[in-house]
C-alpha cells in the first residue's frame, strides 16, 4: 500500500510541474557583461535577461528558470532539440520581444539558434 501512495504522489507532482509551467517567447544575446542585476560580475553563459514584466524592478534578479522550447515562431521548420535549459538572470533586456533573452549558449541547447526566436514554456 505504500508503495502505490508514493507512485500516486510522483505522478501528481509530475503532472503538477508540467500544470505550473508558463507559455513565453525566447530569443538570445551575445553580450553578458556588465549586467543589470551585477555590473561587471561573470555569471557564466547559463545566463537569461528578463523582459520588463519579469523583470519587475529588479525583483527577477537572481532567479533561476528552467526553460524548454515548444516550436517556432518564425518559418525555421523543428528549432527545438527537446532538452530543457537551467538559466539564472542576471539582465535585464527593456523592450525585448521576448520573455526571456538567453544566452547564445542556453539558447543553443535547447534550439538550433538559426531560428533566432522561439515559443517555450519556464518554470521558476
Amino acid at each position: 500500500m505504500g508503495k502505490r501512495i508514493l507512485i500516486a504522489m510522483g505522478i501528481f507532482a509530475s503532472l503538477l510541474s508540467v500544470a505550473v509551467a508558463i507559455p513565453g517567447i525566447a530569443t538570445f544575446y551575445t553580450n553578458y557583461v556588465p549586467s543589470a542585476c551585477y555590473g561587471n560580475k561573470s555569471f557564466g553563459v547559463m545566463i537569461a535577461a528578463a523582459n520588463d514584466s519579469l523583470w519587475n524592478n529588479g525583483a527577477a534578479c537572481g532567479k533561476v528558470f528552467h526553460v524548454t522550447c515548444k516550436g517556432p515562431r518564425n518559418p525555421v521548420p523543428h528549432p527545438c532539440t527537446g532538452k530543457t535549459v537551467t538559466v539564472k538572470v542576471v539582465d535585464h533586456c527593456p523592450g525585448c520581444p521576448s520573455t526571456l533573452d538567453l544566452s547564445k549558449e542556453a539558447f543553443t541547447q535547447i534550439a538550433n539558434p538559426v531560428a533566432g526566436i522561439i515559443n517555450i514554456d519556464y518554470i521558476q
